[in-house]
């Protein structure tokens, strides 16, 4: 079975929305704007994308990162695998950016029983509590950023459910104070 990766920029309180650039956020753009950039914080994004062998993405991340991630040089393991929307709406996928839609978390379910290794859930807030709701996510992927966002999208669901146990597999603390976290989901 394949596992799923939640991969995520988050702050202390848990935010999640807009880490890198514009969405009407107010403080979009927040990893680069309000914490001193250390490269080895970010060694964990070429990790991924060595070992991901797919990208399952939500239609509004898909449709965010289409036009631009194929450009960017950086973000070339991402570009060369295998991408995924899951959206009940999109009609077709975007030239630039070539992907397979699934339109339910039941195909997610099935496309984590075929053969190949990791598949990373990047951005797709909404994606990724639903996947987690459903119990599909495997690992989670963590920068926490030293800072209180307040309002905005969060990466965890409040649903009412019961405990999901966590195992730290992984983790370090940089210079600007960003935490790397590896959670392994416990079964």
């Amino acid at each position: 079975m394949r596992p799923i990766i939640i991969t995520a920029f988050v702050s202390v309180d848990g935010v999640m929305q807009a880490p890198g650039g514009p969405e009407g956020y107010r403080n979009e753009g927040w990893t680069f704007r309000l914490v001193d950039f250390d490269p080895a914080a970010y060694e964990l994004k070429g990790t991924e994308q060595e070992e991901a062998t797919a990208l399952l993405l939500g239609r509004r991340s898909y449709e965010s990162f289409a036009p631009v991630w194929p450009t960017m040089d950086e973000f070339a393991g991402y570009n060369s695998m295998p991408h995924y929307v899951v959206s009940s709406t999109l009609e077709h996928d975007d030239e630039r950016w070539p992907a397979t839609i699934l339109r339910s978390l039941d195909d997610v379910a099935a496309l984590k029983q075929t053969d190949g290794g990791p598949i990373l859930v990047h951005g797709s807030a909404v994606l990724g509590k639903a996947l987690a709701d459903a119990g599909l996510v495997d690992r989670y992927n963590l920068l926490v950023f030293p800072l209180l966002l307040g309002a905005g999208t969060r990466l965890f669901s409040d649903a009412d459910a019961d405990a999901t146990k966590l195992t730290l597999v992984d983790h370090a603390v940089y210079p600007n104070g960003i935490v790397k976290q590896v959670f392994d989901v416990v079964r």
